[in-house]
Formats: structure tokens, sequence, C-alpha cells
């Protein structure tokens, strides 16, 4: 990694930890989804639900509370009625919002893969050493995104240690590629 500006360094020597810490939460959420997939669904599905219905009943809230300050405070209460909505779906009937979930994992990880992808070939133009971890770890993603799309009748136990395993797998790559930032700034600081 070619660090060349001190703040760049500084960032780095204080940040390293967060990319460390970002692997091993990755490896911990895994480990629950293979080792407890039935809890860990539902778990999602009701922090999902719970999460949406108090920022609907606070959306709805600041709407009303701001309908005679603001033009578009109407906008502020339908975005809290669908996020209420939302919510009591997901707490009421947890298996459709578990393929709404399934649906948006996969979304997310061919996006956050793809995204991967560009930053290692950005990290690789810089001439760093952590291009080749960034760069698996975006192919993984994007594998497993098109994975859920092409078999979502595999079921979601099937989805649950698809993502233990890619989760494991992401924070393994993410906690060596933090050790490798860590030796290197301090080969740069020293």
């Amino acid at each position: 990694m070619d660090i060349t500006s001190s703040q760049a360094r500084g960032a780095l020597t204080t940040l390293w930890w967060l990319i460390l810490l970002r692997g091993v939460l990755a490896v911990a959420f895994g480990l629950f989804a293979l080792f407890a997939p039935g809890t860990a669904l539902l778990a999602l599905v009701i922090v999902f639900g719970a999460y949406a219905v108090v920022d609907g009943i606070t959306a709805i809230v600041l709407g009303v509370r701001h309908r005679t300050v603001e033009q578009h405070w109407g906008w502020q209460v339908v975005q809290g009625v669908v996020s209420l909505a939302a919510g009591v779906i997901a707490l009421l009937w947890p298996g459709v919002t578990a393929l709404a979930i399934l649906l948006i994992i996969a979304f997310w990880s061919i996006v956050h893969g793809i995204a991967q992808v560009v930053e290692a070939f950005a990290a690789r133009k810089r001439g760093s050493d952590v291009w080749g971890w960034l760069l698996t770890s975006g192919i993984i993603g994007v594998l497993f995104g098109v994975l859920l799309l092409a078999l979502p009748g595999a079921g979601l136990l099937a989805l649950l240690w698809m993502v233990g395993v890619f989760a494991v797998v992401f924070g393994v790559l993410v906690i060596m590629a933090a050790i490798r930032v860590r030796r290197e700034v301090r080969a740069a600081a020293g």
C-alpha cells in the first residue's frame, strides 16, 4: 500500500481497527446464522419489524407536528405510514418478510460485491497489496447474490446457511485486509 500523505497514514493508523471490527462482526454473525439459523432469521425479522414500527410512528408524529411550518409534511407522514405498515407486516407475517429479506440480501450482496471489485482495482492502481482480498470478497459477494436470485425456492434455511458461510468468509477476508493495512501503516511510519 502506498501511503503518501501523513493524513492518510494518520487516518489508517487510527481507523484500521474499524476494518478489523467489521470482519470480526461478520464472522460472529455468520457463525450465529450457521449454528442457530431459525433463531437468526426470526431475530432478523423481529428487529426489522420493531425498527420499522418505531421509525413509522416517529415519522408520522414529526410530519404532523411540522405541518404548519413544512410544506412537504405530507410526504413524511406517507413515509411513516409505509414504514409502520412494513413493521406490522414483518411482525405479523414473518414468512413474507423473510422472502423480502432474501431479495434485499441478494441485491445488496450484488451491489456490495460490485463496489468491492471496483474498490479492488482502485487499490491495485494505488499499488496496494490488499486489492486481491478485496477482489476475492467482491466476486464472492456477486456470486452469492446471483445464486440467491437464481434459486429462491431453495428455502430460507439454505439462505441462512449461505449467509452464514458468506459472512464468515467475508469476515475472514476483511480481518486479513485489516491486518495487512496495519502492517503497511506501521512499515510506512517506521
